[in-house]
């Protein structure tokens, strides 16, 4: 785990649950298991930047509010 991952998964963590959304929601808005959603959150997984924009759109913020 970097850093950075870990300060990316903080940032979607908050972000989701500011957007009353569970991690089984978002990952299927996202086309992806809960499990790797926890992953991302506890930084665990580095993230494409196709998935960065995936998480930003169903989250419905700009992609910067991602970002560490």
């Amino acid at each position: 785990m970097s850093e950075l991952t870990v300060s990316f998964g903080l940032k979607v963590r908050e972000q989701r649950k500011l957007k009353k959304l569970s991690q089984e929601r978002l990952a299927l808005l996202c086309n992806i298991d809960r499990s790797y959603m926890g992953r991302i959150e506890r930084g665990e997984v580095n993230v494409t930047i196709e998935k960065v924009y995936e998480l930003a759109k169903a989250l419905d913020i700009p992609v910067i509010n991602l970002l560490p």
